[in-house]
């Protein structure tokens, strides 16, 4: 009954401080359409770096989830962000999300040159690939919050982001669960990945159905990645004997 509790109070608590965070920073749903024509440009301009090209569009990439992340992170711990931290956000994670990025390719490529001939031929290569995209999504699903509000390099940020997991699977996947199954309802398929540019733009060229829907996805997303933040910082600073004990008091 205690955990029961312990997740109704905790998610109660860390749904209002998304509420009333989001209200006050709401500009930050349209943080996805900046990102989307920035990408869409980039992609457009990416052949005049030839070979470098990929190169090109993997930092422009880095440096759009740096900023979203540096204003998640004044969102959680000022409750506000300005046009400067905008400005300023590009370059704050860049290093971390890039050497985040890097360490997952080389993991990927050892994995497909050592283990992959070996796996798929005991269960197949979609069974293969269905499962390393789950052990990925489920082992770091808590990245982007430990990049931001942790002080630690990319290999670090990934094995604390392991550990968080382990801690807490309970606690953080029943909410996130619910939040991503609305994000779909709302949006359908088509929007569960916010910052694709070409899905994104052209939702928004379908005309006035399409830009509702478009915004309605920003809305939640941002309400969902503010809501992450807290329920992370809460998880992170806190015991599940502690909150009781907080609550009795």
């Amino acid at each position: 009954m205690s955990i029961l509790q312990d997740l109704y109070y905790m998610n109660l608590k860390t749904a209002k401080n998304a509420f009333r965070s989001l209200m006050k920073n709401w500009l930050i749903i349209f943080t996805g359409l900046v990102y989307s024509t920035i990408l869409f440009i980039g992609t457009i301009v990416s052949p005049l770096f030839w070979i470098l090209s990929r190169m090109f569009l993997l930092i422009l990439s880095s440096a759009m989830v740096s900023n979203y992340l540096y204003l998640l992170q004044q969102i959680i711990e000022k409750d506000r962000f300005s046009f400067q931290d905008f400005k300023d956000g590009f370059i704050i994670y860049l290093r971390k999300v890039w050497s985040v990025y890097f360490i997952g390719f080389v993991a990927l490529l050892g994995l497909d040159i050592f283990l992959r001939p070996i796996i798929v031929g005991f269960v197949g290569p979609f069974v293969y690939q269905f499962g390393l995209i789950f052990l990925i999504v489920f082992l770091l699903n808590a990245l982007p919050e430990t990049i931001y509000q942790k002080p630690y390099n990319g290999w670090e940020s990934i094995k604390s982001s392991v550990d968080f997991i382990k801690e807490n699977w309970i606690e953080w996947y029943l909410p996130n669960i619910v939040l991503i199954g609305i994000l779909a309802f709302i949006t359908g398929s088509a929007l569960i990945n916010v910052f694709d540019s070409v899905t994104s733009l052209r939702t928004i060229s379908q005309g006035p159905f399409g830009i509702i829907l478009y915004l309605l996805g920003q809305l939640w997303f941002s309400y969902m990645m503010i809501y992450r933040g807290y329920l992370f910082k809460l998880l992170n600073t806190s015991s599940r004997r502690k909150r009781l004990f907080m609550r009795n008091m």
